[in-house]
């Protein structure tokens, strides 16, 4: 509409607390605090739409600004809880136990650590907090990796709980980034630079 003052929200609080929420609840499995087995089933709905489908939104929205890192991080990772979601459902963890696929799993969260290491690369000209989810998030899979490679389960409950400091770090970004939306300023830092607008992860 000609003259018109409208402007499109911004996607990022959204793809972080879905990627976020879901992660916290994964990663205090993964550190044990509570049993992995029988609280599984409590992360596939979150994993599947909170995770997956909003977070995949999220991704399409950023395109919509020309943001084009947002929407690959998002998308990617959208698309990733959409996977652990299928996984699940295929009973990869049953299979991991009885040693029918091991090092495909293992291999799976490598290929996540590595496209997240290439993303903290390319992170340095977003907001610093960004740059610290992306770290975290690449030692977590990178633990991760090594415990569903073969090692000890306590590497897997050290990248539980490096998924619990990831998923802080992610929503403490997507708070930061509403209240900047709300309030016009920057309540919460984020390292971003001064600006009328936030540093979109």
């Amino acid at each position: 509409m000609q003259g018109s003052s409208w402007k499109p929200a911004n996607p990022a609080p959204l793809g972080l607390a879905g990627f976020g929420i879901t992660t916290l609840i994964l990663s205090v499995m993964n550190a044990n605090l509570v049993s992995f087995d029988k609280s599984l089933v409590t992360v596939l709905g979150m994993a599947f739409a909170y995770g997956g489908l909003a977070q995949l939104l999220a991704g399409m929205w950023e395109f919509r600004t020309g943001n084009t890192f947002g929407a690959v991080a998002f998308t990617s990772y959208g698309a990733f809880w959409i996977s652990f979601y299928i996984l699940v459902q295929q009973d990869a963890a049953t299979l991991t136990k009885t040693g029918g696929f091991p090092a495909g799993v293992g291999l799976y969260l490598w290929a996540w650590a590595i496209f997240t290491g290439y993303m903290f690369l390319c992170s340095f000209k977003s907001a610093r907090a960004v740059s610290v989810v992306f770290l975290l998030l690449t030692l977590t899979f990178i633990f991760l990796g090594i415990g569903n490679s073969g090692a000890s389960n306590n590497t897997i409950h050290i990248g539980g709980w490096l998924g619990i400091a990831t998923a802080a770090a992610a929503l403490y970004t997507s708070c930061a980034e509403v209240m900047f939306a709300q309030y016009g300023r920057w309540v919460l830092p984020i390292g971003a630079p001064a600006a009328a607008s936030p540093d979109q992860p």
